[in-house]
């Protein structure tokens, strides 16, 4: 009986202490701690995000190419609205009242404890017009952050711009660190390399009281976290051959890519029309991005990446390079200029050797040329035969960069077209097609199509003699600014480099003396200019212009390719165009006799006269 009367007391002073310690901590949490009472009371504690700053873009040289700008986004946090004084509000910040129904509907619809973006991007004035009058709508506050400014009106495809992240990409795992209203890279470098140039967001606990007003950080800043700002990104653009090449192409519709061949790095990146950047930044980026959507000449669109022409002659050159490397061809090789076979542009003296026909751009020579290495079996030129020597030949062609993306650091790159043995079979049929139906392809017209940012590249291998690094416009990222591994390495053609020395003795001889004579420097800076001009045909209105050239012809420091859409014969048009550019570059000057030339590139006076 004892023993019961004992554990019964026991049990007592458990209960009682068990009591004790929960009337203690409800005492401290009610009267002392008001950590849970704040974070019950949604008024009081706010979490505010704290973007860092995106990474600064500059040009090879260090000069700035895109900056960072303070703007204010007005947030909303629905749930703190209380009493808005909804005529008030509107005629503050000047907005229609069913602009601010419909923008607090959304935020509601996103999280009525959360907040949202209700006006973004107000300037440094319309934020000090509004700041003292906030307080008097609980609920809304100002977000601080940057956006992109351009000091240069150029470079408008290369950089790219940033927008609002959508809410599909949103929804995909990839951009889980993301919010909305954060703002991503959506084209050309701000989108390739958004994870460097990003940062990575922080945060700042504030507590407010039922007017909104911050009274000083929660729990003395402990849980908040600081914004980590982007690393910068050195291009590899010259800002004033970029600038110098957009003042020759404006006007025009084409485009203009020049890359250092010794390494791959692109100089100049142009696409004609251009806008300037900072129409897409700030609160007129809608309309604006609508009004260059509709524009009909599409300034959206990037033809260096996008746009895919035939190459026109300037193809004549890997068809020379493959056919000595399959020994159907040597530099003393002499064919007709037998018209019955293809038409010629050009009276000139027979194609005796590779190099006059390179010269002259002889049609009839590389008809004959292209056909020795399809038809090996010259007695049985048949389907097998022809079906045969393509499946030899396309991976050559390949080699050259072409068919295929070279893998630049810009997103939507085409890969072009250089048809198989298997597209024809789909188109014709097995055993319905041979040399006669394809012929075309000896020239760079029919089933091919490059894009100038390859016919730069092919350029590039000829310059090197056989080798080209993959194109890029990012010499390095961050303090180190170190060059990214994947553009350090060869990538080699599958000719031999002693088959490239007669095609580039050709390619002097267009400029010194035949098509291309037009970009010649040599009486102007002492600089031999190895070339070759070409024309895209366009079976919607006039044909292209293309010139494709690199210098000088030893140590080459430039190779470049210019398309001019309707402009017609290449050595009128785009040759000029890229004399001057090549000039400019490795004199920095433009000599008096250019002078002429660029003021005949400027004024857009370009009548189609031949193809070629």
């Amino acid at each position: 009986m004892q023993y019961l009367e004992s554990r019964k007391y026991t049990i007592q002073a458990v209960f009682l202490v068990v009591a004790a310690i929960f009337l203690v901590r409800l005492f401290w949490l009610q009267l002392v701690d008001d950590h849970y009472k704040l974070a019950a009371d949604n008024n009081a504690i706010r979490r505010i995000p704290l973007y860092p700053f995106r990474g600064l873009i500059y040009d090879r040289d260090g000069r700035l190419l895109v900056q960072n700008t303070p703007v204010y986004d007005l947030m909303v946090v629905p749930r703190e609205v209380k009493g808005l004084d909804s005529a008030r509000f509107c005629r503050l910040f000047r907005i229609e009242q069913t602009t601010l129904r419909e923008a607090i509907r959304a935020a509601r619809k996103f999280s009525r404890v959360r907040p949202s973006v209700l006006l973004p991007t107000l300037n440094r004035q319309e934020f000090a017009a509004v700041e003292d009058e906030l307080m008097d709508f609980p609920g809304f506050y100002i977000n601080a952050r940057t956006e992109r400014g351009y000091p240069h009106q150029s470079m408008s495809h290369a950089l790219g711009y940033i927008g609002e992240i959508s809410p599909q990409k949103l929804e995909d795992s990839a951009y889980a660190t993301y919010r909305p209203g954060d703002y991503i890279g959506l084209t050309g470098l701000e989108a390739k390399y958004e994870k460097y140039l990003m940062g990575r967001r922080g945060v700042k606990m504030s507590m407010v009281d039922v007017r909104g007003i911050e009274k000083g950080p929660y729990r003395g800043g402990a849980f908040d976290t600081a914004a980590i700002a982007g690393q910068d990104i050195q291009t590899t653009l010259d800002l004033p051959l970029q600038q110098y090449g957009e003042e020759l192409m404006a006007g025009k519709v084409g485009s203009v890519v020049a890359i250092e061949p010794q390494t791959g790095e692109i100089l100049a990146f142009i696409s004609a029309p251009f806008y300037d950047p900072n129409l897409l930044t700030g609160k007129q980026y809608g309309n604006n991005y609508m009004a260059l959507l509709r524009d009909p000449k599409r300034p959206l669109f990037d033809r260096p990446l996008m746009a895919v022409y035939p190459p026109g002659s300037v193809f004549k050159l890997v068809q020379a390079a493959i056919a000595m490397q399959q020994g159907t061809l040597t530099p003393e090789t002499g064919y007709s200029c037998n018209q019955n076979l293809v038409t010629c542009a050009h009276g000139h003296e027979p194609g005796r050797n590779l190099r006059i026909a390179i010269k002259h751009s002889c049609n009839p020579y590389f008809y004959q040329v292209f056909r020795s290495v399809i038809n090996r079996h010259r007695a049985r030129s048949d389907y097998e035969d022809t079906r045969q020597g393509m499946e030899s030949w396309r991976p050559m062609v390949q080699s050259f960069g072409l068919a295929q993306r070279l893998g630049i650091d810009l997103p939507h790159e085409k890969m072009g077209l250089i048809a198989s043995a298997k597209f024809y079979d789909k188109v014709y049929g097995h055993h319905r097609w041979k040399y006669p139906t394809i012929y075309s392809l000896s020239i760079g017209q029919g089933e091919t199509g490059v894009t100038p940012l390859q016919m730069a590249n092919l350029v590039t291998i000829m310059a090197n003699r056989g080798y080209y690094y993959t194109p890029h416009l990012v010499r390095g990222i961050g303090k180190d600014a170190h060059p990214l591994p994947e553009y350090e390495q060869k990538h080699y053609t599958a000719v031999d480099p002693k088959y490239f020395e007669p095609i580039i003795d050709g390619m002097q001889d267009v400029v010194d003396y035949g098509t291309g004579s037009f970009a010649k420097l040599r009486r102007s800076a002492n600089v031999v200019v190895c070339g070759k001009t070409g024309t895209a045909e366009n079976p919607h209105g006039d044909d292209h212009a293309v010139f494709a050239a690199f210098a000088p012809r030893d140590n080459p420091k430039i190779a470049i390719a210019v398309y001019v859409e309707n402009a017609g014969f290449g050595a009128i048009s785009a040759a000029p165009l890229a004399g001057c550019m090549i000039e400019k570059y490795l004199t920095d000057s433009i000599s008096p006799e250019r002078k002429r030339w660029e003021e005949w590139v400027k004024g857009n006076n370009f009548k189609p006269k031949h193809k070629h």
